[in-house]
């Protein structure tokens, strides 16, 4: 049976581009879900996992959609090939009935592993020039408000409770918490 495994990272991502290219195959079942590739333990993947027998086939249309890290990778298509199934990769062009394509996606697992942490690193690299450049990251802090004062002052004096003091300045536990610490230094 031809199976297919389509991820992306959020809700707010779209899956038709990946099911597009797929479709093609005559695909018997579907695993697709929306949740981040940088953690192996996916429900759908492992549903795709637990689901196949030898024979089968599992289509994904890049390396990146399986998984993020070579250690990963490898592990997955080892435990594909325990259970005698096959990987077919259609961006990279592999497939793991074929002593190439075994070599092709060691080599391509550890070329996205690498690209990742590339840019991990430009990322962290920008983040510290931009603080050296006096930049603000996070939300910027609120100006302490007269409701926000008169709340305070009746919860102080137990007039009122911290949940009815939340609810009338509509804020959660850890925002008042923290507002009232800002405040009150």
């Amino acid at each position: 049976m031809n199976v297919a495994y389509v991820r992306v990272s959020t809700a707010e991502q779209n899956e038709d581009r990946q099911m597009k290219a797929l479709e093609q195959h005559q695909i018997g079942k579907w695993f697709t879900e929306k949740v981040s590739g940088k953690d192996r333990n996916r429900p759908q993947l492992q549903a795709l996992l637990d689901f196949v027998r030898e024979g089968d086939t599992i289509y994904i249309e890049s390396i990146s959609r399986l998984a993020r890290s070579t250690y990963d990778f490898l592990s997955i298509v080892k435990e594909c090939e325990e259970k005698g199934v096959q990987l077919v990769s259609l961006k990279e062009s592999i497939d793991t009935g074929t002593p190439q394509g075994k070599f092709m996606l060691t080599v391509f697992g550890a070329l996205y592993e690498l690209e990742r942490d590339n840019i991990k690193q430009r990322q962290a690299e920008g983040i510290e020039v931009a603080l050296n450049n006096g930049v603000k990251f996070g939300r910027p802090k609120q100006a302490i408000t007269p409701v926000f004062e008169k709340v305070y002052k009746e919860w102080k004096a137990e007039q009122i409770t911290a949940t009815e003091a939340m609810r009338r300045l509509d804020m959660k536990p850890n925002t008042f918490y923290r507002r009232v610490k800002e405040y009150e230094q």
